[in-house]
């Protein structure tokens, strides 16, 4: 007997059991009856009998009685299904074909109707066309331990339907070669809400069969498909009934009954098989992202809003503590606002507000969540604010860049001529025997506070401002995240008020004594000449003609057009620098402080005034943060006599030789009215200045470094349009 497909490892039937073969098909062809299944138990029931595929691999063809006589064909022939077997098999050399299911199953009208729709199904007709790895019956219910559908045990009970899909629907090789769409669909449904409570037990959570159909499974591009976008509402609505209900009286669910192809339905907000519960905080943190597919333009100005900015940088699984857009618009009942059902009709939309914000009151909802300062036609004030900071930024950027570049080239210029007189001066100022108090302890103390608060600000700021970049989140991520960073915030500016308070109490302590000085022992009279010299004398940081003379003659100093001036005890940047901390304070404090309690101060201003807030407070928060960390270091840090870093804030002191070499006026001064040796100091600052220079170098860095990211965001901004 020749069997080259054919192994027998164990030759334990020998020439008898060839024999018994054809003694079995003699009757059989005699009698006219079907082979009966012992013909074939004498040879599959040997678990080493193996065969060779056409593509040469060994594969088993071992039959296992127990499971079969256990399954729902224990009374079925073996050659009702492989109707091709003759009583020659295997010594025909012909190889068996695969079994088939219609020979039974076409007889009876329900399976005849599984019959017809597995043929017109994704898995039959592709199969019908040569994909041999489609999927069969056989792939689905198995093969000799077929068991019921309602059975534990069986591949397509509900419990064990997904992983059945799954051997197909997670191969990497033929989602490649099918294009499958979901190639890890298994997992997807598995971590999703429907996978999670179908393994807990719930049987009534959906299982593939019930969105997908069972033997009629089809593409979503056929309008028969359940999945199909025209179908998904109604197959959703088997199990979410109410749901369904709602969703097709909204805005949605009508462009969708109209036949839009780009009405989104349930698939486009929950997925397909990802589904998750819509109160987790991933769902919220996404959520804004699935409305801009369609919302686009809605969806870039609500990113400029504090809530889209701190929704962006929360965390993957933790949605921050804002509104997102469904908190305003409703979930499936999503209804135009002029429509009185509309959560944001003009009858609804205070309420709507108010689960947010419960002090809000009707001016509040007067405030524009998808404004856009661009658009000069529909938003003209915020325009205007836009145009006006935006002109702010950029005037105060090129006036002090510009100046900041001549000082720079000046000072490369002098160095590259002279450099050896240049760093002797240098090693003078700072190894001097002679120094001289500049700030006093409690100066120094406010400046501190202004540095640590500032920091804190930008850090806790910037990421919302540039909220597109990978720096942004990771700085979020590393605080804590935005509800975090929003209490850091919030702090910092309380620590502004109050070295502010500070200082504005000093400034009229200050004043106070001076005008108690000038009262004249014969008449009495308080004389105002000495308060004015307390406000606008040269120790004053009031801006003075002077000021305007002594920025004339460093221009000139630039350009080798005259001798660099001396100053007094302020030069004009300083004054600059100070005043734009009053400015700035107001500026950014007051409208910070409208954003941090919009309800209260919408009971006597308009809602729109909370857009103009935030423009000033971002427009001005940039400008402060930009020129402090470039303008401002130049000036203190940055310069050549200077770098890497003046340490008089932190000291208090300079050395006479730099009074001489950069404050010569005050010098002078002080020695004219004799109060020179009221300022000199002998103090424990050798002692300290190791530590007082730590902080300085890391305040100084990080000052650098975010200047760094602030620029990095900018161009990224203008080339990729902050995507």
């Amino acid at each position: 007997m020749n069997l080259p497909a054919i192994s027998f490892p164990n030759r334990r039937r020998g020439v008898s059991a060839v024999l018994a073969l054809f003694v079995a098909a003699g009757i059989a062809a005699v009698n006219a009856e079907p082979l009966p299944n012992s013909h074939c138990w004498d040879c599959h029931e040997d678990d080493t009998l193996t065969k060779t595929d056409a593509q040469g691999r060994e594969i088993s063809v071992f039959v296992d009685a127990g499971l079969l006589s256990n399954s729902v064909h224990r009374a079925v022939l073996c050659v009702n299904c492989h109707a091709d077997i003759t009583d020659k098999h295997p010594d025909d050399d012909v190889p068996a074909k695969p079994a088939t299911c219609v020979g039974c199953h076409e007889s009876q009208a329900n399976h005849e109707q599984a019959q017809r729709e597995y043929l017109r199904s994704i898995h039959g007709s592709s199969h019908t066309q040569g994909a041999a790895a489609a999927a069969t019956c056989a792939s689905c219910h198995g093969s000799h331990a077929i068991l019921s559908s309602r059975h534990p045990g069986s591949p397509v009970f509900k419990l064990n339907l997904a992983r059945t899909c799954a051997q197909c629907h997670t191969n990497p090789a033929l989602a490649a070669k099918f294009h499958i769409k979901y190639p890890e669909v298994a997992a997807q449904y598995q971590d999703s809400i429907h996978g999670r409570k179908l393994a807990q037990g719930l049987i009534v959570a959906p299982s593939c069969s019930d969105c997908h159909g069972v033997h009629d499974i089809a593409r979503a591009t056929i309008p028969t498909s359940p999945i199909a976008p025209e179908n998904v509402a109604k197959t959703c609505g088997q199990c979410h009934f109410g749901v369904e209900q709602t969703y097709a009286a909204s805005v949605h669910g009508q462009l969708a009954a109209q036949g839009h192809a780009d009405a989104p339905v349930c698939t486009t907000c929950h997925s397909a098989h990802e589904i998750e519960l819509p109160a987790s905080g991933h769902f919220k943190a996404t959520s804004d992202q699935k409305c801009g597919q369609c919302h686009e333009d809605r969806l870039v100005h609500y990113r400029d809003t504090y809530h889209g900015k701190a929704m962006a940088l929360g965390r993957p699984n933790v949605a921050p503590d804002v509104a997102a857009c469904y908190d305003c618009h409703g979930h499936h009942d999503v209804y135009p606002p002029s429509d009185p059902r509309s959560r944001l009709s003009s009858t609804n939309i205070l309420a709507t507000c108010q689960k947010c914000h419960p002090d809000a009151t009707a001016g509040f909802t007067q405030y524009k969540p998808h404004a856009n300062p661009l658009d000069r036609a529909n938003y003209p004030l915020l325009h205007a604010v836009f145009v006006g900071m935006t002109a702010l930024v950029v005037g105060v950027f090129a006036f002090f860049g510009l100046h900041t570049l001549a000082w720079l080239v000046r000072a490369i210029y002098l160095y590259l001529n002279d450099s050896k007189t240049f760093r002797e001066a240098k090693i003078e100022i700072q190894e001097d025997d002679e120094w001289f108090s500049r700030f006093a302890p409690f100066d120094r103390f406010l400046h501190f506070l202004v540095v640590t608060s500032f920091l804190l600000l930008v850090i806790t700021g910037m990421p919302l401002k540039f909220y597109y970049t990978n720096w942004a989140k990771v700085m979020f991520d590393v605080i804590g995240g935005p509800d975090t960073a929003r209490v850091l915030h919030r702090f910092g500016a309380i620590v502004t008020f109050l070295y502010f308070g500070l200082h504005l109490i000093a400034l009229a302590g200050k004043a106070w004594r001076g005008r108690k000085a000038v009262r004249d022992p014969v008449t009495g009279r308080f004389q105002m000449r000495r308060l004015w010299g307390v406000l606008f004398g040269p120790d004053s940081m009031v801006p003075t003609l002077q000021d305007w003379r002594d920025f004339v003659a460093h221009n000139k100093w630039f350009f080798g057009k005259g001798p660099k001036p001396q100053f007094d005890r302020w030069t004009y940047w300083e004054k600059f620098d100070y005043f734009a901390v009053f400015w700035g304070v107001f500026i950014i404090g007051a409208s910070g402080v409208i954003m941090w309690f919009p309800a209260w101060f919408t009971q006597f201003l308009p809602g729109w005034i909370i857009n103009v807030a935030l423009i000033v407070h971002s427009d001005e928060a940039l400008l402060a943060a930009g020129f402090i960390f470039s303008i401002h270091f130049f000036n203190t840090h940055f310069r050549i006599e200077k770098f890497p870093m003046d340490t008089v804030i932190f000291s208090g002191r300079v050395s006479k030789a730099e009074l001489l070499h950069e404050r010569k006026r005050w010098h002078d001064r002080l020695v004219a009215e004799g109060r020179l040796d009221q300022h000199r100091v002998k103090d424990e600052w050798e002692r300290w200045k190791s530590i007082a220079r730590t902080f300085g170098y890391l305040f100084f860095g990080l000052g650098v470094f975010l200047l760094v990211l602030i620029i990095y965001a900018m161009v990224r901004r203008l080339t990729h349009g902050g995507v």
